[in-house]
């Protein structure tokens, strides 16, 4: 299968919300849909993503309910405005065509689909997704998929799969699953992550979506956890995904620039403005001629300490 990369901005998406909003997508938070308490108070963590899961987190016998739970929270007035994901069982089990159905009616923003081996299951879901909006009044597309990969196939066709349909804004490297299937064993270092993460990323930025990292499961370990967002970072992941709300903050910290970062970013942008106001085609900030993927990087630095920056996204 081939297809065109996507000509928007690379890691658009883990920075950019719809329309005009500027914020940056860290932080991609399981809340566990059976977990009644969980579902009416987990919005005040502080997550840029919230990801409503249907599958692991929930036993079989709790399926049907919480998938009622779910779709009762997406209608509620404390969860507007936020980003909602929802995980719903895989492709392949009984509760998916249900979980897809009652999902999209009601309203959640983006469907992270479990074990994606490859592009033609995101074809095939953008073809029920497509269906499932027209006969309930979406706008048929306002629906985005986040595609997790989780098996040495995916990993192997994570390219292909990015690029497989327009909704695919993320893919998400979920560890657990894709360790069984190389029948390896997750160490303290994570080299055995290490070509997986590498992979996925590439496929990530060659597609012009957002990438997430796996998992930190010792909610206990901070110095691992931190240590493995200082490892992520440095390759360039957007976020990560995690399943407890005291490493938010942990995360959010890590990934905020440093006093240095922000000062030369702001200049950067500042000169590109003024240059764009004055019709300029050329931009120097300390005799260093800078282009546009700088500028880009730039504002994304801005906006991940909280500033918005100037002129807004370009």
């Amino acid at each position: 299968m081939t297809a065109t990369p996507r000509s928007a901005p690379v890691g658009k998406y883990a920075a950019v919300a719809d329309g005009h909003e500027l914020r940056p997508r860290r932080s991609v938070m399981f809340v566990p849909a059976s977990n009644a308490a969980l579902m009416t108070t987990a919005w005040v963590f502080g997550a840029d993503i919230y990801t409503f899961d249907l599958e692991d987190a929930v036993s079989i016998r709790e399926k049907d309910s919480a998938r009622l739970l779910a779709a009762n929270a997406l209608r509620s007035p404390q969860w507007q405005g936020l980003e909602v994901a929802v995980r719903v069982n895989g492709m392949d089990t009984t509760f998916f065509e249900d979980d897809l159905q009652t999902m999209i009616r009601a309203g959640a923003s983006m469907i992270r689909l479990p074990m994606t081996d490859t592009p033609a299951m995101v074809a095939e879901l953008d073809a029920q997704i497509t269906e499932i909006e027209k006969a309930c009044g979406r706008e048929v597309g306002s629906t985005r998929v986040m595609a997790a990969i989780e098996s040495a196939a995916g990993v192997v066709n994570a390219y292909d799969i990015a690029v497989a349909s327009p909704r695919i804004v993320a893919i998400a490297l979920a560890g657990f699953d894709y360790l069984l299937d190389m029948h390896a064993e997750r160490t303290k270092d994570g080299s055995e992550l290490f070509y997986a993460r590498c992979a996925v990323l590439h496929a990530a930025r060659a597609a012009r979506v957002a990438c997430y990292d796996v998992v930190f499961g010792d909610v206990d370990d901070e110095t691992g956890f931190l240590a493995e967002v200082d490892l992520i970072k440095g390759l360039g992941f957007d976020g990560k995904s995690l399943i407890n709300p005291r490493q938010i903050p942990l995360l959010h910290a890590a990934y905020a620039p440093s006093e240095d970062e922000l000062r030369h970013a702001q200049r950067v942008v500042e000169a590109a403005e003024d240059a764009e106001s004055r019709g300029l085609g050329v931009v120097a900030v300390d005799g260093k001629m800078i282009d546009g993927p700088i500028i880009a990087a730039a504002r994304r630095t801005m906006l991940y300490a909280g500033h918005q920056p100037i002129g807004g996204e370009k």
